[in-house]
């Protein structure tokens, strides 16, 4: 074989491999759209109307589609926050603390130094988004390096002490004295808001989430600490026989995701809500760790299911006007997506991709 058709060959076979992975990606989320179509028909619902509405709303107009792409942004940071522990062996189920921590620091920043200019204001929020995320992170990050406590339940636990710090701050020392009714921080100024684009919600936090993951393919793919990272993560007992620093890998990799989630929370309030308010997030780390798992770490694949969940979650929108339906028939969407998922050796009889 000639060093030619040889490199034809192995370009062949990406293509065939990339066909086949959102192939896959399609199948499961025709899959659970079937099963989800038979739970709204047994409920009285008629399914294909109720999917007309959806994808009516999402991509029948520019607002609609410019409203996905909304729902979309912090979903590429929290799912990357789930990915990237993934490849050390750890799980992170704390994305949605993380969020909620990274969404306080910067919170602090933007009431505190309102005199800066948005050059410097953003960039701050932005860091301090990480730190406070990657803080919160640090916590089971240091009991799963000690042999303490899996970091699973810890990052699970700390998902519901996040959001009661940040509501002792809501509603005591940051309570806007202007909204007596609705517990808030006072407004941010101009300089601590994420510019939107063509007149729409989509702001620059889209750019910064896709930067994100391109840095986070690059890391993975093009550098010594991605392989280092897949050595630990693949096995590693024979990564600390190599002499890689394990520990030191768990305790850096776990603060990085946070911080990535503690970005969501910061584009979120800066670029959406304009304000810290409880309950900003409806489960956005959640998602996040769903997205993960769906597309199995894989750059791409984060960000065609962070697409398909940004046009669950606005169709969730539209279909309590249209049909009457609450909002936790998202839920009852995302659970069934994850049954497929757990199912798919069997249904599909792949490989997992």
């Amino acid at each position: 074989m000639t060093p030619k058709t040889e490199v034809q060959e192995k370009a062949s076979l990406l293509v065939r491999l990339k066909i086949n992975i959102l192939a896959r990606y399609a199948l499961i989320i025709l899959a659970a759209f079937f099963a989800f179509g038979l739970i709204l028909g047994l409920s009285g619902i008629n399914p294909l109307k109720a999917y007309a509405d959806i994808f009516a709303y999402t991509f029948g107009s520019w607002f609609g589609f410019s409203e996905v792409i909304v729902k979309m942004i912090p979903l590429l940071f929290t799912a990357t926050a789930v990915a990237l522990p993934s490849r050390v062996g750890l799980i992170n189920v704390g994305a949605e603390g993380q969020l909620y921590m990274g969404a306080w620091l910067a919170t602090w920043a933007a009431l505190t130094f309102t005199q800066l200019p948005a050059s410097i204001l953003i960039p701050l929020m932005l860091l301090l988004g990480m730190v406070g995320g990657g803080l919160w992170a640090l916590i089971p990050a240091v009991l799963r390096a000690n042999g303490i406590v899996n970091e699973t339940i810890t990052s699970l636990i700390l998902n519901y002490v996040a959001p009661t710090v940040v509501a002792f701050f809501i509603y005591g020392p940051w309570r806007s004295p202007l909204n007596a009714m609705y517990p808030q921080t006072v407004d941010f100024v101009a300089a601590a808001r994420l510019p939107n684009f063509f007149g729409t919600r989509v702001h620059l936090g889209l750019v910064f989430g896709l930067i994100v993951l391109v840095l986070y393919w690059f890391l993975m793919n093009k550098t010594r600490w991605g392989l280092e990272m897949r050595s630990i993560g693949g096995n590693p007992q024979a990564a600390r026989r190599n002499g890689l620093p394990i520990t030191l890998y768990l305790v850096l990799i776990m603060c990085l995701g946070g911080g990535l989630a503690g970005m969501a929370g910061m584009v979120e309030i800066a670029g959406i809500h304009g304000r810290l308010r409880p309950g900003f997030s409806p489960g956005f780390g959640f998602m996040g760790f769903l997205i993960s798992w769906l597309s199995g770490g894989n750059p791409l694949g984060i960000l065609i299911m962070s697409f398909v969940f940004g046009v669950i979650s606005s169709g969730g929108d539209i279909l309590q006007i249209t049909q009457g339906l609450p909002f936790a028939v998202v839920n009852i969407l995302l659970a069934v997506t994850l049954f497929i998922v757990l199912a798919r050796p069997v249904l599909f009889k792949g490989k997992k991709a």
